[in-house]
């Protein structure tokens, strides 16, 4: 077997996947940690109006620094095999995810979109925008996402290379705004990150397949597909995928409305990677992962764990339950007040057991911590008591059946709309 291959100080291990741009290697650094090495496309490097735009823009996608990107940690976009170096992540895309596992569920829909938005609000903090936000484009290590990519797409959309074959944007993910030759923004990447989230939530392109052309034409002229899409997610992304980008919210506003804390951008000071010579190896400044003789792939360094804001499906939850025991309360006591004159002795049983109930709902909320939970059960159980002694009071038996009745019609009603 020949001695690995050596580009720049790089040990090229084994290639590990080809995009639009490029192709991906898994490589070792000087001091033996894995990365990915980006080497263009030779019809990408022959242009070199976009290899020079490149390599400005490199610059700046160097500060972009965050817990849900593969950061860019050196580049050398010189000689006849020009390449980036991005941090290595192990992981599926949710391409692959999706495909193999079927959509995203839970907790894993949740650490999807804060992860997402997080990335986007990092990138266009340091004003680079992705413009090739998709499936293919975020792996996925041990339930975290990882955007890749980000800025290549922007820094290499010239005339030349559009014209050689290049991927500038995948239709269905790409915005209204660009598919019309408008330039494209963060608003579009909030797009991108929309139509990405409403794809890993059903398994489905949320504006269809088939021929580019035509999935363009439909997110132009049309709306997208959001069936299915859990209801804490939906109205958001059905904000994020209108037409009009200056409606769009923000990637920091979509981070407020998930509860994300973003975290402040560490900048890399200007010069760190050369990219008019030979290239600057900063690999201490990014996560990467340790190879050894004997291990059959790398190990990964684990990120310290940090405290995560309550998400949007545990919120939602908590509302259901809160409806349930106000709902449930209200109709046990105006049933236990309707019969407490001919039954009473149904009226003490419906009391009493809608009291054990919420007794050992609270004892949950006890177990689980929850503070609100305990003090919302106790008040349902004692005002369900305190209602039903009221009602009977102000009203006659009848009356209080002739709302039984009506509450009944109401929820039959409600159930056949449904």
């Amino acid at each position: 077997m020949g001695a690995p291959e050596l580009l720049g100080p790089y040990r090229m291990l084994s290639p590990i996947g080809a995009g639009g741009f490029g192709e991906v290697h898994l490589a070792l650094d000087p001091e033996g940690r894995t990365v990915a090495v980006k080497v263009l496309h030779p019809h990408i490097a022959a242009d070199e109006a976009a290899v020079a735009r490149l390599a400005r823009e490199v610059e700046t996608m160097r500060r972009v620094r965050g817990p849900h990107v593969a950061e860019i940690v050196d580049a050398a976009l010189t000689g006849d095999r020009p390449y980036l170096v991005t941090r290595y992540v192990q992981g599926r895309s949710l391409a692959v995810v999706v495909a193999q596992d079927g959509p995203l569920r839970g907790d894993a829909l949740v650490r999807l979109a804060h992860g997402l938005a997080e990335a986007l609000a990092v990138i266009h903090a340091a004003g680079v925008v992705h413009r090739d936000l998709k499936p293919a484009n975020v792996l996925l290590a041990d339930g975290e996402p990882y955007v890749i990519d980000f800025g290549i797409a922007h820094a290499l959309d010239t005339a030349s290379v559009t014209a050689s074959g290049a991927v500038v944007g995948t239709p269905g993910y790409l915005a209204p705004e660009v598919l019309e030759g408008r330039e494209a923004g963060p608003a579009s990447d909030v797009f991108s990150w929309a139509a990405t989230l409403a794809y890993a939530a059903t398994g489905r392109q949320p504006y269809g397949t088939g021929p580019a052309p035509a999935v363009a034409y439909r997110v132009v002229h049309h709306e997208p597909d959001l069936d299915g899409v859990p209801d804490w997610l939906r109205p958001l992304l059905a904000d994020c995928l209108v037409t009009d980008p200056e409606a769009r919210p923000t990637a920091a506003e979509l981070c407020e409305r998930l509860g994300v804390a973003v975290p402040e951008p560490t900048e890399t000071p200007p010069g760190d990677a050369r990219t008019n010579g030979g290239p600057v190896n900063r690999l201490h400044e990014a996560e990467t992962r340790e190879w050894r003789p004997d291990m059959r792939r790398p190990r990964e360094r684990r990120p310290r764990s940090r405290p995560r804001p309550p998400s949007p499906w545990a919120e939602h939850q908590e509302r259901v339950h809160r409806r349930w025991v106000i709902g449930s309360g209200f109709a046990v006591a105006l049933l236990a007040a309707a019969a407490s004159d001919p039954l009473p002795e149904v009226a003490i049983m419906l009391l009493g057991t809608y009291g054990l109930a919420m007794l050992i709902d609270a004892g949950f909320g006890l177990a689980a911590r929850s503070r609100s939970r305990v003090v919302l059960d106790l008040a349902a159980g004692f005002g369900a008591i305190g209602l039903s002694l009221l009602l009977t009071a102000l009203f006659s038996p009848l009356a209080l059946l002739l709302a039984v009745g009506t509450v009944v019609l109401v929820v039959v009603l409600f159930a056949f709309a449904g």
